[in-house]
């Protein structure tokens, strides 16, 4: 019994892991275009930031000496920390100017010092299982500011009635991703896990339902348009 659980806890986990990885690579063709261009042009260079500050947290809360259990979920967002980092790097290469470039340095700095701050009050301030509840909460809750950030590309879509901004397999990744370590918490027990991450599968489904909706709205039009012409 304990080793279907073993083996459960572990598929879940892995699943969530290899999900997780299309959205690490989901910015590639944003990048391409960087390198093509030789600038960042007026893309934002925040997102990556902010998805790095939230990777090195949860990377923290998955370690052994933080909560025992959790390796893949630390696997992950090692992961996700090296894809934002490098993202990162390229972004301040490509800055358009010597203002743009000082200013991501300076919040990579931040994130990095705030990182610290969390890291070291874990370790000196508490004791488990103090240290993996004050850990577990924030990273709870910068993975929920994560999930809600497509709040606003939702919303694009309803008032525009078009899925132009949020792209099919970005949201069946969070979507999937979501499912998956939703019910890994759930089989480890882990509140901080399946929390955050049934949230995500939510506003997955909620973008996937959109998605449908405005698709087959906009092929409708599309399609009778020729009808209107003749």
């Amino acid at each position: 019994m304990d080793s279907l659980y073993d083996i459960s806890c572990f598929a879940a986990g892995l699943a969530g892991n290899i999900f997780a990885l299309a959205l690490f690579l989901s910015p590639v063709t944003t990048f391409k275009r960087i390198l093509k261009a030789k600038s960042t042009e007026r893309f934002d260079g925040l997102p990556y930031l902010f998805s790095l500050l939230n990777c090195l947290i949860c990377l923290w809360y998955g370690l052994p000496w933080v909560a025992d259990g959790r390796l893949l979920v630390a696997t992950v967002n090692g992961t996700g920390a090296v894809f934002q980092l490098a993202y990162i790097c390229l972004f301040i290469f490509y800055a358009d100017s010597r203002k743009t470039r000082m200013k991501i340095i300076g919040l990579l700095v931040l994130v990095v010092c705030g990182f610290a701050l969390v890291s070291h009050a874990s370790v000196f301030f508490f004791d488990q299982p103090l240290r993996q509840q004050f850990v577990g909460a924030v990273s709870m809750a910068s993975l929920i500011s994560m999930f809600a950030s497509p709040l606003a590309v939702m919303g694009v879509v309803i008032r525009t009635e078009s899925v132009e901004f949020m792209p099919f397999y970005l949201s069946l990744s969070t979507f999937l991703m979501g499912a998956s370590f939703a019910l890994y918490g759930l089989l480890l027990r882990d509140f901080f896990i399946y929390f955050p991450n049934g949230l995500g599968l939510i506003l997955g489904a909620m973008q996937l339902a959109l998605y449908a909706y405005y698709s087959r709205k906009w092929r409708g039009q599309d399609s009778s348009a020729p009808l209107l012409l003749a």
